[in-house]
Formats: C-alpha cells, sequence, structure tokens
C-alpha cells in the first residue's frame, strides 16, 4: 500500500435572511440569451502589484462562464468612450488603490442603462467628485475604507474587521490569520464603506458584520442598473466563503436566472495500479446498493522512477500489467462508475516533485519544488502524455469521460492542451498571469491563482469546461506512518461545506476519496465516513448525478 498516493485540498487559501434577494422595488431582467461583458482591472506601471487585478479579471472570467458569456478584459487604463453601451454588463474590478480611472469609464458608469458592477477601491473617484452627483443620482453614499479596528499584537491578535457576510441565514465568514512571530497578517479585511443613503434609490442586497463591534454595512448594494461590491470577493476563498455569495448573486447581477437544482457528485480518487481491488470492490458495491452514480480518477501508469517503494530499483507498470487496476475499473463500471483520467503517470520521472517520484504522490505538469513550468512544457510534450494515457485506457476498453490533473495543478500549457482531447475536465484549477510565468521578477510579479466552482463552468480562461469539485476530501492524522498526512478533515466538514454549497440557486456539492483510507493497517474508520458523507449530502437535498449528466 502506498501511504503516500493522496492529494490534501490546499487551493483555497493561495487561498440568509439578512442578506435577501433584491427588495421588490428593484428587478432583475431574466434572460436566456448568453451575455457579452467587458472586464475592467487596474493596471498601473512599476510596482510588484501590476498583475494583480489581471489575476481577479481571470477569476470573474471563469465565473461568467457558467453563463456562457462573451467575455472582453482589459486594463482600466485602456477604455473609450461609449465601451459599456456595447455590452450588456461591465465589471470593474478595483483591486489597486487609488489607481487612474479614465474619465470617460467614470462618466458612462453613472449614465449608461447597461449593467455596471464596481468592486472596493476607487469609487471615491465617482462618489466625491460633484460633478457625477453619485450619492444623489444612485442613492448610494460613499463613506471611505474600514480594516482592521486596531492592529494586531500577540496580546489581541484579533482585533476584529467586517468580516462576516450574511446570506440565506448562514455566516459567510473573510479568512483571517496572524502571524505573531512575523507580525504579518494574511487577510484582506478592507471593504469599501458605504450606507444607503435614498432607500427610495438604493438598497443594501447583502450585509457584511463587524462581530467584534456589533455594527454592519452594506456588502453588496443596488441602485438600478448600478451594483457595488464592498471587497474583492476573490482574495482567500474558501467552501464557506462570500465567494459563494457573489457566485450566486452573479445570476442577478446578469439577469440570468437559472433554475434551482442541487446536484452531488462522488469520485474515487487516485486509483493507480497498486489499488486494492477489495477497497474498490467495497466502494462500489455501497454506491450501486444505493443507485450513486460515481466516477474513478484513474492514473494509466504506474512509475516509481526511484524506486522508494521498490527496495531502490525503479520500478514501472504499463495498464497491461496491471491487474488490480484493471480488474477495479471493470467492476466499478459494472456497478454506475465512470472513468476519469487522472494525469498519465501522476509523478515526473526521477524528480522528487516533491516527495517520491511516484505515480499519485508527485505532480507530473508542473515543477512544484521550483515552481515554474518544466524545461519540456510545451503543447506536442503535452499532447503526447496525455495521448499516451488516453490511448492506453481505449486499448483496454476503458473511456473517459473527463481530465483531472495531478494534483489540480499544471502548467497553462498543458491546461490549454487538455481540451483537445479531452471534452471536459473535472477538478479546481490553477491559473496564471502569463503562460510561462516569472514569479520571482522583483516588479511586475505573475501571480497563480487556485479556484474552484460552485457550479459548472462551461468555457474557462483556458478554453476548458470544468465540473466543480469544491468540497474537498476525508483525511486523517496519520503522521506517525506518513508525515505529510497531518491533519483531520471529517465528515462534518464536508457536509457542512455542501450546506454552504446549497446556498447557490444551482449549486453542486462535489467531493472526492481515496480507496486507499479502508485498508485496515491506516486504522482509519474510512468506510464509515465515507458513507457518513454521502447521506449527510443526500439528507440536505442534493440529488447525485454521473460526471457526463451534470449540465
Amino acid at each position: 500500500m502506498n501511504i503516500l498516493q493522496r492529494f490534501i485540498v490546499t487551493l483555497a487559501a493561495c487561498a440568509a435572511l439578512l442578506g435577501l434577494a433584491p427588495a421588490q422595488a428593484q428587478t432583475t431582467t431574466t434572460t436566456t440569451t448568453p451575455p457579452k461583458v467587458l472586464v475592467l482591472y487596474d493596471q498601473t506601471s512599476g510596482t510588484a502589484w501590476d498583475k494583480l487585478g489581471y489575476g481577479y479579471a481571470i477569476m470573474l472570467r471563469n465565473l461568467l462562464g457558467h453563463f456562457d458569456a462573451t467575455v472582453q478584459m482589459m486594463p482600466v487604463q485602456q477604455y473609450t468612450a461609449g465601451a459599456v453601451n456595447a455590452h450588456d454588463a461591465t465589471f470593474y474590478l478595483g483591486a489597486l488603490y487609488d489607481a487612474p480611472i479614465p474619465q470617460a469609464f467614470l462618466a458612462d458608469a453613472v449614465t449608461t442603462t447597461k449593467t455596471v458592477v464596481w468592486f472596493k477601491y476607487n469609487l471615491w473617484q465617482l462618489a466625491w467628485d460633484p460633478a457625477y452627483n453619485f450619492t444623489l443620482n444612485k442613492g448610494i453614499e460613499l463613506r471611505g475604507l474600514a480594516g482592521l479596528n486596531a492592529a494586531p499584537t500577540s496580546s489581541d491578535p484579533n482585533p476584529g474587521f467586517y468580516e462576516r457576510v450574511r446570506y440565506k441565514g448562514l455566516s459567510f465568514d473573510k479568512y483571517y490569520k496572524y502571524d505573531a512571530v512575523r507580525n504579518v497578517v494574511d487577510a484582506d479585511p478592507d471593504i469599501g464603506w458605504v450606507r444607503i443613503a435614498d432607500t427610495t434609490k438604493a438598497q443594501s442586497v447583502v450585509t457584511v458584520q463587524n462581530p467584534k463591534r456589533n455594527t454592519s454595512a452594506p456588502y453588496i448594494s443596488r441602485s438600478g442598473n448600478f451594483w457595488y461590491v464592498a471587497d474583492i470577493p476573490f482574495t482567500f476563498i474558501g467552501p464557506r466563503d462570500r465567494y459563494l455569495v457573489f457566485s450566486d448573486l452573479l445570476h442577478d447581477m446578469l439577469g440570468i436566472n437559472h433554475a434551482f437544482y442541487h446536484k452531488a457528485m462522488v469520485r474515487l480518487e487516485d486509483v493507480g495500479a497498486l489499488v486494492s481491488v477489495q477497497a474498490m470492490k467495497t466502494l462500489s458495491d455501497y454506491m450501486a446498493s444505493k443507485a450513486i452514480p460515481f466516477s474513478v480518477a484513474a492514473i494509466p501508469r504506474y512509475v516509481d522512477g526511484l524506486g522508494t517503494y521498490n527496495g531502490g530499483t525503479p520500478q514501472e507498470i504499463h495498464l497491461s500489467q496491471a491487474t488490480n487496476l484493471r480488474t477495479s475499473l471493470n467492476y466499478a463500471r459494472s456497478k454506475g462508475g465512470e472513468i476519469v483520467m487522472h494525469g498519465f503517470t501522476h509523478q515526473y520521472g526521477a524528480m522528487r516533485n516533491p516527495h517520491t517520484s511516484v505515480s499519485g504522490d508527485d505532480y507530473e505538469f508542473w515543477n512544484i519544488v521550483d515552481n515554474k513550468p518544466f524545461p519540456e512544457d510545451s503543447q506536442a510534450w503535452v499532447y503526447g502524455r496525455l495521448n499516451q494515457g488516453l490511448t492506453d485506457l481505449k486499448a483496454h476498453g476503458f473511456n473517459p469521460i473527463a481530465w483531472e490533473a495531478p494534483h489540480y495543478h499544471t502548467s497553462a500549457t498543458a491546461a490549454r492542451t487538455a481540451p483537445q482531447l479531452f471534452p471536459k475536465t473535472y477538478q479546481r484549477v490553477v491559473y496564471y498571469t502569463a503562460d510561462y510565468p516569472n514569479f520571482y521578477a522583483s516588479v511586475g510579479k505573475d501571480f497563480s491563482l487556485g479556484q474552484f466552482y460552485p457550479y459548472t463552468i462551461h468555457r474557462d480562461h483556458y478554453g476548458q469546461k470544468v465540473l466543480p469539485e469544491n468540497l474537498g476530501n476525508i483525511e486523517y492524522d496519520i503522521r506517525e506512518m506518513d508525515p505529510t498526512s497531518f491533519y483531520n478533515y471529517t465528515p462534518d466538514d464536508i457536509i457542512l461545506n455542501a450546506k454552504y454549497a446549497k446556498t447557490i440557486r444551482d449549486g453542486v456539492a462535489s467531493f472526492f476519496f481515496h480507496p486507499f483510507w479502508l485498508e485496515p493497517e491506516l486504522g482509519t474508520p474510512g468506510f464509515e465516513d465515507f458513507k457518513k458523507t454521502v447521506e449527510g449530502i443526500t439528507a440536505l437535498g442534493f440529488t447525485w448525478v454521473a460526471p457526463s449528466k451534470l449540465r
């Protein structure tokens, strides 16, 4: 048994009834026509943060892929008069403090009849300029910025801020962590602090609370076709974060009111040549007994590049030799399981990348040690590896319905190449502000951004159709046997995540599970916890669906 064959999902940190739908005075026009959307972002010159706004624009563009939107992205500094009127909706991501905004956009933002959504910073350039009569016309008064209540200290590490967004009866808390040793805060505490000055013209759609001061403020405000979001909901995202609130209200901002439905998916993960046939049969039988469709993430070729688990002798097992894998896949398929191709070898050569060079342990299409693409990274190299895995699977009668990147992490080139062979991907995704990023430049550095989805994305920034995995996976602290597995993530955690996912009108609850947790030598209640998770998600009212059937 390969104890290290697991992936701990950590991309999220790279990562209602107080938040009612728009009031009756505000009506939302519903349309089924794919919208034409303009996404504007800040791009200053000469700082290390130049590409941050572009990164957030990529994340917004991805969510817009749920609505089949045609999206144009550009720096707001390149805006030309009248552009908002050529689009159904315009989103401005105010990510950089006091970044200059063209007068043409300011004028258009207050006069257009098309939808405008403004995020966080720089609203003062519009709201405090008497030429635009913003408060009088929109009914929204900008007071300024609100951040931490006080500077954190070792004796008061969390002084508080506007951190709790209320929506559909749940609290969506913004991420906060204080490092007392370095005196550094990991958080995005600032919000644009507004009040509703004229309730006949504007409303607070969703509120955000400051628990330490027992005060609240509008988090998302609306005045007709003008929306204001008090922060950037793409920072420090997680499965119970205000990112979900925005993802749901995006329907209203676009005027596309998808039907309410809630689907669930489950995937058996890292199934390779050394998989336990008994564990796979136990799990497959259980799901068949509950009439639950599922999928299996299969690694076509097993490689132990350094002989880590083979007495120092490198080992390679092709699918034709992988009796356990073929038996498990055939059995799962007979019980309603679908196949997802999970990398080709799910590791890279004879390199510890970063753990063992063994399939299932390591990254395949990204040098995680140096945080950069591999030297051979190219469309031809990626295509060759993907095609070889696909060919091997098909030669034995397995037709994968989707692709899943090893550890959800590839180069931009690999992400752009996968759609040539697979109609969809089933995962979380890492995006970059350049196809060949340089993370070490002191000025204008590139960013990587991990993003999960609460619903299907029909086309993302890389041209992929993305099926969501948004709940995480069961983990146990077995550091005595494996130092890389050092924390617990329980069925209760996953079920709670699903409860939050259900606040989205067409939200999906999707998790994965490693069959090796059923192996007796680990001493974990893996099977019981798996059943508890499935039953808990079912009890919330989700309907289980095969990934090939998710719309």
